[in-house]
């Protein structure tokens, strides 16, 4: 049996779908979270779950929602599992009185009703079940509370097809569908009233698969009809508002009987609103939280922690692991990739877990809280004035755990162009993959300012993206703005199980990065520096290393880093930016974290650091997101223009780091 599950943005469907399948997906408080179509199997193993995208209307107008309709129109469907918020039962209706239309068994899971009763609203759910000819289980999804029942209900139940016509459109209307499902008549297995209706709201989709179905000519000839003798009646509202006029009219009669509201209380949310979102508060707290989070990343909890990693990695490990090899009569070519390839350079990625970890926790924590919505809101101001609005700032800051999920978070957003110059300005955004390479830098050069060199870092980051919309916005990708709609949700203490589980899915990419890519990529580097044109177990300055660096190496000498050393590490930030680190590992022979910041000051002044580590910022995007890109826009065009306008920007403004600094006396 597959079944379903759909409802409006943020109304606890991913929390619904985890609890009823058993499974762990992403999980966030704002709208947007889900943007493809997820799989499950129930717990009972009675069929499976399809978690869709949060959408407030069948008729789509971004692409996450298009996979929606895609999904009614050519997916395989046997029931529908319609998730309601309690506390806005009467916007989330409108879409549920579109899935009556399509005409399958429907289930609703009345959610949030927590939420609903600390406002003092109370939803009859035998009521509203009787009005809508639909099974209604009462459920909170974040606690777990009543989804076995739902389970049961949906699996089991031999629930009939819902009412049919709830809503009366008009005899024009009506008259307007009878055609419709007369032409489509055996053509095709959906609810020919559910295809006509969307047809009238302007569903492309529909429209387009209506028109392989029947001729086009009579498709447009009954929709100009109808739009004829409407305006002959003297309608003056466009058919899509007549249509939600008449949907509204029939959800205000079943509120008016089956929800109850007491005397309005102002909720605790928009008390705090009134602070965090306020024009003139909002933007020095959103940076004082950032600054907060910082100071407990990398000084405050995650420097200790991370010293105490490195101490354990390089001591006991290393310990276990040269013995180990001894034990087996390993040579000495396995001895030195061991110590000097793998321990090195895997290890000095995986000390800097700690810090990933703390930070990945705070990004849950600001996301379960409810507070990334408002960020969006105090942004929209100034993504208006480049160009976009502040929606787009919602898969930046996602881009600020890792790029790839923020980019395919790009989804949620309306139009084409604003889509395409969100996915071009998110892979500027710090991701966690950049943090070990601040941290070594940070260490060495800035320890007595860390928490604000990385805040500057990510602002500069959010800036240059701010500055390039603006200048592609004008240029070379112009078009019309479009209206900023976002629905700010309830803020929630969020729990702790589902903060570690978020923290987790998180950090445990940085950690299979360290297995995969980084594993690979240390060992690839160890090889090239143990080995030269003049044999093997050369000196690292002979090596084929010091040789590919070397070719690079003048085009950096401008910007503060002509290094050899330095041009060989910034090739293996392609595969992953934390190969950074394992390299340097490698190239330097620095056993610990700590030996390794030490030698950086023979090779960097404080100003070149800087100056390199913002250049890490920039610079071309990994592989796993330039892939994305493509994924996305589907175009090599663009993928390449992502990283050739990447590359460009950081060299010039590290220039103007460098040389400006230079000019100043800096060192």
């Amino acid at each position: 049996m597959e079944i379903a599950l759909i409802g409006n943005p943020n109304t606890g469907k991913t929390s619904l779908f985890n609890h009823l399948t058993g499974s762990y997906e992403y999980v966030g408080n704002w709208s947007g979270v889900t943007v493809e179509k997820k799989v499950g199997v129930f717990r009972n193993k009675q069929g499976r779950l399809i978690d869709l995208p949060g959408i407030y209307t069948l008729n789509p107008l971004s692409k996450d929602e298009g996979v929606v309709t895609k999904f009614f129109l050519e997916g395989p469907v046997d029931r529908l599992l319609n998730i309601l918020d309690a506390s806005q039962i009467e916007r989330n209706l409108h879409l549920t009185l579109q899935l009556v239309e399509f005409g399958k068994p429907t289930l609703i899971g009345l959610n949030m009703i927590d939420v609903a009763n600390s406002r003092g609203i109370h939803v009859d759910a035998e009521k509203l079940s009787g009005l809508l000819g639909i099974p209604v289980v009462p459920v909170i999804a974040r606690s777990g509370k009543g989804c076995d029942t739902l389970q049961d209900v949906a699996v089991t139940s031999h629930a009939l097809p819902p009412k049919k016509n709830l809503v009366y459109y008009g005899l024009e209307i009506e008259e307007a569908v009878s055609e419709i499902a007369e032409a489509v008549e055996g053509k095709t297995p959906h609810s020919a009233r559910w295809l006509a209706l969307q047809l009238f709201e302007g569903n492309q989709y529909v429209d387009g698969y209506l028109k392989e179905i029947v001729n086009p000519e009579k498709i447009q000839a009954i929709v100009a009809g109808l739009e004829a003798k409407l305006k002959e009646k003297g309608t003056k509202a466009a058919l899509p508002h007549l249509i939600f006029v008449k949907r509204k009219t029939v959800i205000d009669s079943i509120a008016a009987e089956a929800v109850r509201k007491k005397e309005e209380v102002v909720p605790l949310s928009e008390r705090i609103d009134s602070i965090v979102t306020n024009r003139f508060l909002g933007m020095p707290i959103f940076l004082l939280l950032m600054y907060v989070m910082f100071m407990l990343t990398f000084d405050w909890l995650g420097s200790p922690l991370s010293d105490m990693l490195d101490a354990f990695i390089t001591g006991p490990i290393a310990s276990w692991a040269d013995a180990g090899l001894n034990a087996a009569g390993a040579s000495g070519f396995i001895h030195d990739l061991i110590n000097q390839g793998l321990i090195a350079g895997v290890g000095g990625v995986l000390v800097f877990v700690p810090q990933i970890f703390i930070l990945f926790f705070f990004i849950s924590l600001l996301e379960d809280s409810g507070y990334m919505a408002r960020v969006a809101l105090v942004m929209d101001r100034i993504m208006e004035s480049v160009g976009l609005n502040g929606k787009a700032f919602i898969p930046m800051m996602i881009g600020f755990g890792c790029n790839v999920p923020g980019i395919m978070a790009a989804r949620t957003i309306e139009t084409p162009r604003e889509r395409l110059l969100t996915i071009l300005m998110t892979p500027l955004m710090s991701c966690s993959a950049r943090l070990p390479v601040y941290a070594l830098f940070v260490g060495a050069f800035f320890s007595a300012h860390s928490a604000s060199i990385v805040l500057s870092l990510y602002i500069i980051g959010i800036v240059v993206a701010l500055m390039l919309a603006k200048l592609f916005s004008k240029t070379i990708l112009k078009s019309e703005a479009s209206l900023f709609v976002i629905e700010l949700p309830p803020y929630r203490l969020p729990q702790f199980q589902a903060l570690w589980r978020s923290t987790w899915d998180k950090g445990k990419g940085f950690i299979k990065k360290a297995g995969t890519f980084i594993f690979a990529g240390s060992v690839a580097i160890w090889l090239l520096s143990y080995v030269g044109p003049g044999g093997i177990k050369v000196e690292m300055d002979d090596s084929f290393l010091a040789a590919i660096g070397g070719l690079i190496a003048p085009i950096f000498e401008p910007i503060g880093f002509g290094t050899w050393q330095a041009g060989a590490s910034l090739l293996t930030g392609f595969l992953a930016k934390e190969a950074i680190v394992s390299s340097m590992n490698i190239i330097y022979f620095a056993p610990t974290e700590a030996q390794l910041q030490g030698l950086m000051t023979a090779y960097f002044t404080p100003l070149a650091a800087y100056s390199f580590i913002t250049f890490i910022l920039l610079y071309i995007p990994c592989l796993a997101t330039v892939a994305t890109i493509y994924k996305e826009t589907g175009s090599k065009k663009w993928t390449a223009f992502s990283m050739g306008y990447a590359f460009v920007i950081a060299y010039l403004l590290c220039l103007v780091i460098y040389q400006g600094g230079k000019l100043l006396g800096l060192v």
